[in-house]
């Protein structure tokens, strides 16, 4: 059965929900074959070796949850098929290749060097997956921290979670760091880059 492309309530996690459409084993690699120019189920099936019955899952799965779209086509003296094109849901997801390909190339390299690089369409210059600030710089994912957002359980909507608003001096590195003002759930204090609670008060980990 094809997963649902509407998450379960209570799912807050959008990892978690990410994973329920791209999670499975082949699922990124058809959409790899997409961009690729591969559309039509032979073509994706001989360029994987893949089987055809985890293929037609694969593919129901992928339009289900927006990531393809089919379109109808007919051959002369064939019966209607249909052919599978990125939707812009689907097109979104060549920052996710685009960061498990930087990820393999600098943890698992196969000694022969990247298979694909990525240039920009405009210039031809080398681009890459990376954290940027609100200004367009580039961050170094050492110093990128996750804070809680209105999505986090206690917060958003419901004013009665028992969230309180607080200030944490220096979070994310260096005394010249500016206070990030984070909404955490009460009983769960924010964590510097390493994932370690720190006190509110000193910015300083706690412990």
């Amino acid at each position: 059965m094809p997963r649902s492309a509407t998450p379960p309530d209570g799912a807050r996690c959008s990892i978690a929900r990410s994973l329920e459409v791209l999670g499975e084993r082949w699922t990124l690699l058809v959409v790899r074959e997409a961009f690729r120019g591969r559309t039509r189920f032979a073509e994706f099936r001989d360029a994987l070796g893949i089987a055809t019955d985890v293929l037609t899952v694969r593919l129901r799965t992928l339009v289900d949850c927006g990531v393809l779209e089919r379109r109808a086509y007919r051959e002369p003296g064939s019966r209607e098929r249909y052919s599978y094109h990125l939707t812009p849901a689907g097109h979104d997801l060549r920052l996710v290749l685009g960061a498990l390909q930087q990820w393999g190339d600098a943890h698992r390299p196969s000694g022969h060097g990247p298979a694909v690089v990525y240039r920009s369409a405009a210039d031809g210059g080398a681009v890459r997956v990376a954290f940027v600030d609100s200004v367009g710089a580039e961050i170094d994912v050492r110093d990128v921290v996750s804070a809680p957002g209105p999505g986090w359980p206690g917060t958003g909507a419901d004013p009665d979670a028992g969230a309180d608003t607080v200030v944490v001096p220096g979070l994310g590195g260096g005394p010249e760091a500016a206070q990030v003002v984070v909404s955490v759930p009460e009983g769960r204090p924010p964590v510097d880059r390493d994932g370690q609670p720190v006190s509110v008060a000193t910015g300083s980990r706690e412990g």
